[in-house]
């Protein structure tokens, strides 16, 4: 393979998104797993970042324009429009920012732009209504959605779409999860310490568990934001004084491959989302990593799980806690769920998602999105 012929694919990360150790969250990772995709060229851009970058990838940022109207959204397409024509790639993909894909194709008219969603678009501007989803989906080459879930929330009141939708599901590198260690007793959340994720709801139920488990101990890792600085906030705060009256250790913010690490300890990881969950990539990597998951049947958290987690209603800590005590006196039934897990992640790993990726790239450069 001529990899000077490869066509070059430009992908635009939101602006405030992190590309690099240290100050990454899901959409960033997902942009660096998928720059391995197959038989394309791939440059990066994104907005001005702080510290080191992620090796081996050509990354461009670039700064909003402060000469244009409107949100920090278009007048960072406004700019990234001017870095684009001059780079001429093959096809333009926007991660998870709608206003700015569109804003991308109205002024890069001779480039194909699509765009994957990781987030409810309703939430979105651009997005919001019936009206602004079916333009969109006329407008722009190709969309991808995380889930069937997404899919179905993009496509409620737009019942004839110029281009349906794609299910695209998020990846996961399975190279990078470390070796398999002895499983700790621990009991684990991993994720953002707010409301949506549920990590009241895990130290209620683990104050109601622990008691009755000789031995086993419960962690959080994570913080209100994804970055080591991360600023406590009254809710953080309310979760740590409930924590601590628990004995569940908070460990704060850790970065991705200490997460993983983490997770390759746990015998127990649980994933109480209230928020329907568009994916549910923390859920993949405890099960990639081997641990019994608990997870909410919220979003599109069935679809990565599966039959391989128990699920657990959030707005219920007595029912988190029920199934905490089960799996943890039930070593059989955590090492079958683990099983089940692996296997469940091998479809999802970066080479599976990436061929599929690599064809709909090729659809819509050859004219077919």
């Amino acid at each position: 393979m001529n990899l000077a012929l490869d066509p070059l694919v430009a992908v635009v990360l939101p602006p405030r998104e992190g590309f690099g150790p240290g100050r990454t969250g899901a959409i960033g990772l997902l942009a660096r797993r998928l720059t391995r995709t197959p038989g394309f060229r791939t440059v990066v851009i994104g907005g001005p970042q702080e510290g080191a970058l992620f090796p081996g990838i050509d990354f461009r940022p670039v700064t909003p324009t402060l000469f244009w109207p409107g949100s920090t959204n278009i007048r960072f397409a406004v700019s990234v429009a001017g870095v684009l024509r001059k780079l001429k790639p093959a096809l333009v993909e926007v991660h998870n920012r709608p206003e700015l894909a569109l804003t991308l194709a109205n002024r890069l008219p001779g480039i194909p732009v699509t765009l994957i969603l990781n987030n409810d678009p309703q939430d979105m501007r651009q997005s919001a209504t019936p009206a602004e989803r079916s333009a969109m989906l006329g407008k722009l080459a190709m969309v991808m959605t995380s889930s069937a879930w997404l899919r179905a929330r993009l496509l409620d009141g737009v019942p004839n779409p110029a281009r349906p939708p794609i299910v695209l599901p998020n990846c996961l590198d399975l190279t990078e999860l470390p070796p398999p260690r002895r499983r700790e007793r621990m009991i684990m959340f991993a994720g953002r310490v707010v409301r949506e994720k549920g990590p009241d709801a895990f130290v209620s139920a683990c104050a109601a568990a622990l008691p009755h488990l000789v031995g086993w101990r419960a962690e959080i890792i994570g913080a209100d934001r994804f970055r080591a600085d991360s600023p406590d906030t009254e809710f953080s705060l309310a979760v740590r004084a409930s924590a601590e009256a628990a004995t569940v250790h908070m460990r704060g913010y850790r970065d991705h491959p200490d997460v993983l690490a983490a997770m390759g300890r746990a015998a127990i990881v649980v994933v109480p989302s209230r928020w329907p969950e568009p994916f549910g990539l923390v859920a993949l990597e405890a099960l990639a990593s081997g641990a019994a998951l608990i997870c909410s049947p919220r979003g599109g958290l069935p679809e990565v799980a599966g039959d391989a987690a128990v699920y657990a209603d959030p707005d219920r800590p007595a029912d988190i806690a029920a199934a905490i005590k089960a799996l943890a006196r039930d070593e059989p039934r955590r090492s079958a769920l683990a099983e089940l897990g692996r296997a469940r992640a091998r479809l999802f790993d970066v080479p599976a998602i990436g061929a599929q990726l690599a064809a709909l790239r090729r659809q819509v450069i050859a004219g077919g999105g």
